[in-house]
């Protein structure tokens, strides 16, 4: 009976400090790749088609307001809407919010069970909380004014977007009634509700100062 004669590793691919052990390099690869396109769903793609929607004189308003969408979700995110939306520490309907997603120590660690490091996950989350932002946009486009978006993304990512996501998608109250694997729930009934009343209050507002002239 032969014996079995198992090959050593390559010296590139045994564990280091830059690659430990639970780190499966395919599932790492294909989460950034999810996330990158995504992002790229965002980033050119609506800021191109918000950009050409409109009439001429918003189409750079309405690309800006997708492209500032964009980066200030990613701000946002990293410094405390992430652990509002996955923290470690419940706080209600979110987590408590702390700047642990922007550390070195917290990035580069195992997340929960799984073989990739929070730093992909946090990328991940934060290209569908950043598209999230900007489907919302375009029920506003030629409606709302660039100041008052500017404005209104971050509130509306912390204070609305972050509890769908925790109670949801994390340990809230709903993440054992609800199984939400596409985003049907966090990102598209959310950002449909939320452009629906958001566009029927802007222009009530609108008329509400046209009448007054």
């Amino acid at each position: 009976m032969s014996e079995t004669i198992i090959a050593p590793l390559p010296s590139g691919l045994l564990p280091d400090e830059a690659s430990p052990e639970w780190l499966n390099k395919g599932d790492n690869a294909w989460q950034l790749t999810a996330a990158a396109l995504v992002g790229l769903q965002s980033v050119p793609g609506l800021v191109i088609l918000y950009g050409s929607m409109v009439k001429k004189k918003w189409a750079v308003n309405s690309a800006f307001m997708a492209l500032y969408a964009f980066a200030a979700v990613l701000i946002c995110w990293v410094t405390w809407a992430h652990q509002l939306s996955f923290g470690d520490k419940p706080m209600g309907i979110m987590g408590q919010p702390n700047l642990g997603a922007v550390t070195q120590k917290y990035l580069l660690e195992q997340l929960y069970d799984k073989t990739i490091p929070k730093a992909d996950y946090v990328f991940y989350q934060f290209a569908f909380a950043a598209i999230t932002v900007i489907l919302l946009g375009g029920s506003l486009l030629g409606r709302m004014n660039f100041y008052a978006w500017m404005i209104f993304v971050p509130l509306w990512l912390t204070f609305s977007y972050t509890v769908g996501a925790y109670t949801i998608w994390d340990k809230g109250f709903l993440s054992k009634r609800i199984i939400d694997f596409s985003g049907g729930y966090v990102i598209h009934l959310s950002s449909g509700v939320a452009g629906f009343t958001a566009a029927y209050w802007v222009i009530f507002i609108l008329l509400h100062f046209v009448h007054m002239e």
